[in-house]
């Protein structure tokens, strides 16, 4: 075997050997207080478009409901593995009206309501307009760009989500408790992210060995309205 060969082998298996070390990155999100003002469903006689549909009353705890709406991720461009996620249009809401997505994914956008719906973003990530379309269609959009994609529906101004592009593998939504898993992480050092749409992103250093790796986010905003982070490992 040709010398150049031979080294090009021995360091693709030194590579596979390094990444075949991984650990998981368990953590938890400590919210103090509210930070959402969450919008309400307007009644289906003000719409006049097609049929009544159930509108669901909010009635979940404040800050489980901010802990589940941060987003973890790992920073660089990583291994990547595209997924097909579903947000479905129901009740004249978009469920779920947050998606965690690797990029590359795509997304369905089926119309669950015995009405027209229609789905669009003009964020710089993503762009596009899906039409007006009934009960039972769907629409797929790819997204290609890593990048925080804001989405809506003309035909009901109070529909609104968040499609989270992340640009790895390794992202995750917290849940109501706050906690959260990052699985299978190689061995190295890394900036892990946390973010938050009214609160903005939160950064910190970690370094993942063959053990469980440890990691903390506090969320708190302080008297003048600005996010602060406090790491604790």
């Amino acid at each position: 075997m040709p010398r150049a060969l031979w080294l090009q082998s021995v360091i693709l298996i030194l590579a596979g050997a390094a990444w075949a070390v991984a650990a998981d990155i368990e953590g938890t999100v400590v919210v103090k207080q509210k930070l959402t003002k969450r919008k309400i469903t307007t009644s289906a006689a003000l719409y006049q478009r097609g049929v009544a549909v159930e509108i669901r009353p909010d009635d979940e705890d404040p800050l489980a409901f901010e802990r589940s709406r941060v987003v973890i991720y790992l920073e660089g461009q990583l291994p990547s593995e595209a997924i097909t996620a579903t947000m479905r249009q129901q009740n004249r809401r978009f469920v779920p009206d947050m998606l965690v997505i690797p990029v590359g994914s795509a997304v369905s956008f089926p119309n669950l309501d015995p009405i027209f719906h229609n789905v669009f973003s003009l964020s710089k990530p993503k762009t596009f307009d899906l039409g007006n379309y009934p009960k039972d269609h769907t629409r797929t959009v790819t997204f290609p760009k890593p990048g925080i994609v804001f989405v809506n529906c003309h035909l009901h101004p109070n529909m609104a989500a968040v499609i989270f592009v992340s640009p790895n593998r390794w992202s995750t939504k917290a849940d109501s408790g706050g906690r959260f898993v990052l699985a299978g992480v190689p061995e190295g050092l890394y900036t892990i992210v946390a973010w938050h749409r009214a609160a903005g992103f939160f950064r910190q250093s970690i370094r993942v060995t063959q053990d469980r790796a440890a990691v903390q986010f506090m969320i708190p905003l302080d008297q003048r309205g600005t996010a602060t982070a406090i790491a604790q490992r």
